[in-house]
């Protein structure tokens, strides 16, 4: 039964809860995520509640009115089985309404996933292993803080929304600069060519985004993010389709540990696989 479930939208805290429910899930999230998922959208985040407990929730973040995406759906272990997650899916599809939808699902959902109109685009694959890269001392790699001009910001912004199905300036601002991660750009010419973000999560740090014009770049970008981690564990989610990153993240010595199908519900978006070597997050795409 779902009459006794109450949908509303999330506050910043209650988003600490459902990140606090997906590390419980093992999917690993950053230790400052937080803010920056709700910087995006605070529209777009759902709870479910029994009177005043939380028992389940997902995330439906608009990128502009024709894209949005899905992610952080849970229920808690304590209140699975009765439809509780339905009712969540419902609402969220409710809310991103006509616009094409993406999703990053684990392989045991697809077939679920299906069932509700979403097709399998690709599938990215989460490499890990310990950091072995070395500083390159590159001077095109510039590093992004949260006080630089924002021209370079901006550029960034721009240089992310050709690989994007929607625009996300609010998100990767708020993503690339708090304290405790390291983002870095690469500029060649007065042009990005590329840029990383690398951040602390619950199990050591995972790099993402890592977008680049080509492998040769968005390998510097690589090893400028990881050459600080002095060995310790950190994660690439790839697409699959593009080789050289499936080829980059070998080449450091990363080793599969996780799947997930891209999936797209809608108008399959074009996508500029060749330039991105890790996706942003698997929440929020």
């Amino acid at each position: 039964m779902t009459d006794a479930l109450t949908i509303r939208t999330m506050t910043r805290a209650d988003l600490d809860i459902a990140l606090e429910w997906a590390a419980a899930e093992g999917w690993n999230p950053g230790l400052d995520d937080a803010d920056a998922f709700y910087a995006a959208d605070p529209e777009g985040f759902l709870m479910g509640f029994i009177g005043h407990e939380p028992v389940a929730c997902i995330s439906v973040v608009a990128y502009g009115d024709a894209y949005g995406f899905l992610g952080l759906y849970i229920c808690h272990p304590d209140h699975r089985g009765r439809r509780h997650g339905r009712a969540m899916w419902d609402a969220g599809m409710a809310r991103l309404g006509e616009r094409t939808i993406g999703l990053d699902g684990v392989v045991a959902q697809q077939a679920n996933y299906a069932k509700s109109g979403f097709k399998l685009a690709y599938r990215n694959i989460r490499y890990g292993g310990p950091a072995r890269a070395h500083e390159v001392g590159d001077v095109r790699l510039v590093e992004l803080r949260h006080n630089h001009p924002i021209g370079l910001a901006g550029s960034i912004v721009a240089y992310d929304r050709a690989l994007q199905p929607g625009p996300r300036e609010e998100f990767l601002r708020a993503w690339l600069t708090p304290p405790g991660r390291r983002s870095l750009a690469f500029v060649e010419a007065d042009s990005i060519c590329g840029y990383g973000c690398v951040r602390m999560c619950r199990e050591g740090y995972k790099i993402g985004p890592l977008v680049g014009d080509t492998p040769a770049i968005a390998e510097r970008i690589f090893a400028g993010l990881s050459a600080r981690l002095h060995g310790a564990p950190i994660f690439l989610d790839v697409p699959e389709p593009n080789a050289a990153a499936v080829a980059l993240a070998e080449r450091h010595g990363l080793k599969p540990v996780f799947e997930t199908a891209r999936m797209y519900r809608g108008h399959t978006p074009t996508e500029h696989l060749d330039r991105i070597f890790g996706i942003t997050t698997l929440e929020l795409g």
